[in-house]
């Protein structure tokens, strides 16, 4: 596989974004490319998550990555190993990623051999929350050493995003966490959300994950 890109985003403060968001939303589905974009807090398994997804569909879904990080190229050769075209966004020091940043993005990863891409953006649960990317789908990942009682910490990103992915559900019984309570509490503030339980280690509910991905693009098809 070629050597993925690194590339330096710079925001244009006069454009509006979600006219830049619908924009670049119709130019991919006109392209039949399906746009994920994924939040959570540093340390959730967002990279470990995506390897696992991207090994589970690479035989038939062609798959891009966009890792958006502050520096480092470390997450964007973990996906390309794993099998997906990936290129690395560095923010220069925001925190979050808009519909102009998103839309270089997708102009330097190119759409013309992909059927689906995920933008992996910025760890944290409060900046990213607060923009519309151009994706069709919004994602959150929360791990259990996190704790159950996040959505009463950042209710914005819970109310906002169509799935989360709860992650490292390996690891339930060392930490109080209930699910349970986890539910109540995201659906208090999203009543139609998604709710995955997965562990991207041991492989324990992605399958289901997956499966709603393939329904999404075939949908959107």
């Amino acid at each position: 596989m070629n050597e993925f890109k690194v590339f330096t985003i710079k925001k244009n403060i006069h454009e509006d974004n979600d006219k830049v968001a619908e924009t670049t939303r119709s130019k991919l589905k006109k392209h039949g490319v399906y746009l994920i974009n994924i939040m959570s807090s540093p340390g959730s398994g967002k990279t470990t998550t995506l390897v696992s997804t991207i090994k589970a569909l690479k035989n038939d879904i062609k798959i891009g990555v966009m890792e958006a990080d502050v520096d480092s190229e470390v997450d964007a050769k973990t996906v390309q190993d794993a099998g997906a075209k990936a290129i690395q966004l560095h923010t220069g020091g925001m925190c979050h990623l808009d519909a102009t940043m998103t839309k270089q993005g997708i102009d330097e990863l190119g759409v013309n051999e992909l059927d689906l891409v995920f933008l992996e953006n910025i760890g944290n649960l409060i900046c990213p929350a607060g923009y519309d990317t151009g994706a069709m789908k919004n994602v959150a990942i929360l791990s259990v050493p996190e704790g159950d009682d996040k959505p009463l910490k950042y209710p914005k990103i819970f109310g906002k995003v169509d799935v989360l992915i709860v992650n490292k559900i390996d690891a339930m019984e060392h930490f109080d966490f209930s699910i349970d309570l986890l539910e109540k509490r995201v659906k208090k503030l999203n009543k139609d959300i998604l709710i995955f339980p997965i562990s991207a280690k041991t492989g324990e509910g992605v399958n289901d994950w997956v499966k709603w991905i393939r329904n999404e693009i075939k949908k959107e098809g």
